[in-house]
């Protein structure tokens, strides 16, 4: 069966991104390290994105906390389909092994391990590793000691200069072909030893030799709070914003009842509005405009009239919903504006209630939601009074460009 899957497997690459840590040295409260944010983006997703935009990588192992699925939902909201997840163990060693048993049905030929604190892995870097792995060899990328070294006793005092010639700092991804690293880890928990530092040294124990291919100035493991404040003020610097501009549009007609929900407001009126829910048209707009900033569907996409969930549902859901959508993307929502077109009734003695409650949906300040209404100068069934329609326009900032 091993063999068959590894045949199988022989032109596939997978990693495993190592991401179960809690990052006390971080000292940022109750969330791990990889889950903050650098640019405006979790520092985990960025590592992810790394891999799941390269040609030669077919499977993707995310190792995590066992507590720590809705913070990984939200990190990697649009990635779904290219991530498994693998729940950690007790040592990162145990994380590794994790990760690694879940590639068994794919069996790649080849495996990365990966630091999700290395956020700063590249292209090159993942070609270079993978072109160096072989049957017999791992690859380790390494960067040359460069700083003069010194060895340091108990009481703080030098005790010798170390000669840095032939020293490396070490780099992941480290590689491996699968099968041998999935066996020496085995070997390794049977003997008692988890103690090992990083993957190349577990390697080394089992007599697999790795190659050293050139590492990344760049690829920095973030390791303390100045790491992540540095490298979200580079990010900062550098980035340019990612500024999207989405449209929705919806209508719909009258129907006999006593008011009608606009912009998330319950207004008196002769007649209501017809649909599945509860036919707020304003909503239902503005969802499907902040939806179109990243690509996500519509409304009828995430909430079909067909299911009967969401008969005479409140909007507000819908909306609340597509806020998260974004947000679990990387967005941040710039600004939102409705327009209202109806002859009746009238917009205006209600306009502050609306701004007021579509800022509280959306979490914004008021000044940045906007309510204007229309007539359609009696001109077609608007102007007939057999319904109501709403265009609304959003700006969210992207990735980079997002605060």
């Amino acid at each position: 069966m091993a063999d068959a899957a590894n045949q199988q497997g022989s032109e596939r690459s997978g990693v495993v991104i190592v991401a179960a840590g809690r990052g006390s040295r971080v000292g940022a409260g109750d969330v791990p390290k990889q889950y903050r944010m650098i640019g405006g983006v979790p520092i985990l997703r960025r590592s992810v994105e790394a891999f799941s935009q390269h040609p030669k990588i077919a499977d993707i192992i995310v190792v995590i906390g066992p507590d720590d699925g809705a913070l990984f939902q939200a990190a990697m909201a649009g990635l779904e389909g290219r991530v498994r997840t693998a729940i950690g163990g007790a040592s990162r060693q145990a994380s590794v092994r994790a990760g690694l048993e879940a590639l068994r049905d794919s069996a790649p030929a080849k495996v990365l391990i990966h630091d999700a604190a290395r956020p700063f892995v590249d292209g090159p870097l993942i070609d270079r590793t993978l072109a160096a792995i072989d049957a017999s060899h791992g690859a380790l990328p390494a960067i040359p000691v460069s700083d003069t070294l010194k060895r340091g006793d108990a009481a703080g005092m030098i005790v010798e200069t170390v000669a840095r010639a032939g020293l490396f700092a070490a780099q992941t991804p480290q590689g491996f072909p699968y099968g041998a690293i999935l066996r020496a880890h085995r070997n390794a928990a049977e003997a008692g030893r988890d103690d090992f530092t990083d993957d190349a040294a577990l390697a080394e124990w089992a007599g697999m030799p790795a190659r050293l291919v050139e590492g990344s100035p760049a690829n920095v493991k973030l390791t303390w709070q100045k790491d992540i404040e540095m490298a979200d003020l580079h990010l900062s610097a550098a980035r340019v914003p990612d500024v999207r501009v989405g449209n929705g549009y919806d209508v719909h007609a009258f129907e006999p009842g006593d008011h009608v929900w606009l912009c998330g407001v319950r207004i008196p009126h002769t007649r209501r509005l017809s649909g599945h829910s509860d036919a707020d048209v304003a909503l239902h707009a503005l969802t499907d405009a902040l939806l179109a900033t990243c690509g996500a569907g519509d409304i009828g996409v995430h909430f079909p009239p067909s299911d009967p969930q969401w008969k005479g549902a409140a909007s507000h859901i819908f909306l609340s919903r597509a806020a998260e959508l974004v947000r679990g993307r990387g967005g941040r929502i710039g600004n939102v504006d409705v327009t209202l077109i109806c002859e009746a009734p009238r917009i205006g003695p209600h306009r502050d209630a609306m701004v007021k409650r579509m800022a509280e949906i959306l979490n914004l300040d008021p000044e940045r939601v906007s309510v204007k209404a229309t007539t359609n100068e009696r001109l077609g069934f608007i102007g007939r009074e057999e319904g109501i329609a709403a265009i609304a326009t959003a700006t969210v900032i992207y990735g980079n460009g997002a605060a």
